[in-house]
């Protein structure tokens, strides 16, 4: 079963502590995800983050394919990072690692996702297909809502690769 890794870089004009109280609120999610995913917290949002916190959220990642969601919060550094891991969901693996670094002229933010997709040699053949493209996309409407939220700064290009091992 192959692993892959999304990696996505973003920069705000904004500081430090507001792209930390944004980002590590768990319901500023929903903020950042396509609405025609359907995305809803269903529970474990109602504290700021903290290691050992559980999230359930529904979700349809793909028309016509709706599946629960549940995160576990597994490390948190105060302003700098946390990491989320999927418990349970459509991934074999998913581990998410955000990280907000002060730049001149205000933050970048990084995302490294490693995971998995199920199904085996099916699972290989839609990655690029189906799941590389919708990630892509969440990743682009994340980007154009923190722009429209925040703004932007003069010349940042956000960054979205790709890797599979």
């Amino acid at each position: 079963m192959k692993l892959y890794q999304l990696h996505a870089k973003q920069q705000l004009p904004i500081s430090k502590s507001d792209a930390w109280d944004f980002l590590s609120n768990p319901k500023n999610l929903k903020v950042i995800t396509p609405e025609k995913m359907g995305f809803q917290i269903v529970s474990g949002a109602e504290r700021p983050m903290f290691p050992g916190q559980i999230i359930q959220y529904k979700v349809s990642p793909f028309p016509g394919f709706k599946t629960k969601w549940v995160s576990e919060i597994t490390h948190v550094e105060q302003g700098n990072y946390f990491v989320d891991a999927q418990l349970f969901g459509p991934y074999a693996l998913w581990h998410h690692k955000h990280f907000i670094s002060e730049i001149e002229g205000g933050v970048e933010m990084e995302d490294i996702i490693d995971y998995k997709i199920p199904f085996g040699i099916l699972g290989q053949i839609a990655h690029p297909i189906l799941v590389k493209g919708q990630l892509t996309s969440i990743f682009k409407f994340r980007e154009q809502k923190l722009t429209e939220l925040f703004g932007s700064i003069e010349g940042s290009q956000t960054e979205i690769h790709f890797k599979s091992f």
